[in-house]
């Protein structure tokens, strides 16, 4: 990668996190957006606040926006759905009209978005497919909707419309290693739904391969070509983990736990297929789930 600079919000997540420390070993200068003071390759911003460092975000190269509330912190009520909009589209509206307005205006503006964006569809889909309807899909539309300023300013805008990341370090397979380590997990419900997953190092890759394709813009789908349902999945993580994977958790009891969330989260999904990515050239070090597990688990 030649060197460039690269605006990152999110960078204390997972994906962010390990995205800044890949950048920089690439010889990129990852500045990063927090909201609390600056300090040295910081820049300071609120999006509840709705206020931005336009003048350090002048001359980036591109804007890498990762940030946002944890969809699946806590239940869902009508105060957690608005802050979790809230969190989402409003950074990203004030992140692309910030970069909109710049005298040096980033080349592109890479946005996180979700494969939430499709609902629950029993067929497979892809980028052409249109969005579903619910709070997760009009959540994703109103967040890829919300960086229009930057494509109306003639920024390349990229939309990374992100599966279930495969890490023991966070997100949904860290909750899970310890129930199936003590062979007590198993799969949600029937276990018949899509699971649309991704390895972390994919996820990574993605990310870089769309900075760096400077003819690349609009959604594209960071998912595995190669989609399981959740059955398929808790089967191939207790192999992982040589445990057995037999307890389901009835769907009954997801929604008492979780209520929406769970329903949406955990019961439902579309089988995701990234043909842009694969139609661009990218190549997936770990397409197979059973591949993917072994090597994220492989220092735990």
């Amino acid at each position: 990668m030649r060197a460039v600079r690269v605006a990152l919000s999110g960078s204390s997540g997972l994906i962010g996190g390990a995205l800044a420390r890949l950048l920089v070993e690439d010889g990129a200068t990852v500045v990063r957006l927090v909201r609390s003071q600056a300090g040295v390759g910081e820049i300071l911003w609120d999006p509840v606040a709705g206020k931005a460092d336009a003048a350090g975000l002048d001359g980036v190269d591109a804007i890498i926006h990762l940030a946002g509330e944890n969809i699946a912190s806590r239940r869902w009520n009508p105060e957690q759905k608005e802050k979790i909009r809230k969190s989402r589209v409003d950074g990203t509206r004030l992140l692309a009209e910030t970069a909109a307005g710049l005298e040096n205006k980033p080349k592109v503006f890479i946005c996180a978005s979700a494969v939430g964006y499709y609902g629950n569809r029993s067929e497979t889909v892809d980028e052409s497919s249109p969005s579903a309807t619910g709070f997760l899909a009009d959540l994703c539309s109103q967040w890829e909707a919300a960086a229009q300023a930057a494509s109306d300013a003639g920024i390349r805008v990229v939309y990374a419309r992100i599966g279930v990341v495969l890490s023991p370090k966070g997100g949904a397979l860290k909750k899970m290693l310890i129930p199936f380590k003590m062979g007590v997990g198993g799969p949600l419900g029937d276990g018949s739904q899509p699971m649309p997953w991704i390895a972390l190092d994919d996820v990574l890759g993605a990310l870089r391969f769309l900075l760096e394709r400077g003819e690349l813009s609009g959604p594209f789908n960071l998912t595995s070509p190669n989609c399981v349902t959740n059955g398929e999945f808790t089967k191939a993580l207790g192999r992982a983990v040589r445990r057995p994977a037999v307890l389901p958790m009835p769907a009954f009891a997801v929604k008492m736990l979780f209520g929406e969330m769970g329903e949406a989260l955990l019961l439902g999904g579309a089988k995701v297929y990234p043909r842009r990515l694969e139609e661009a050239g990218f190549h997936f070090r770990f397409p197979k789930v059973e591949d993917a597990l072994n090597h994220v688990l492989s220092s735990v």
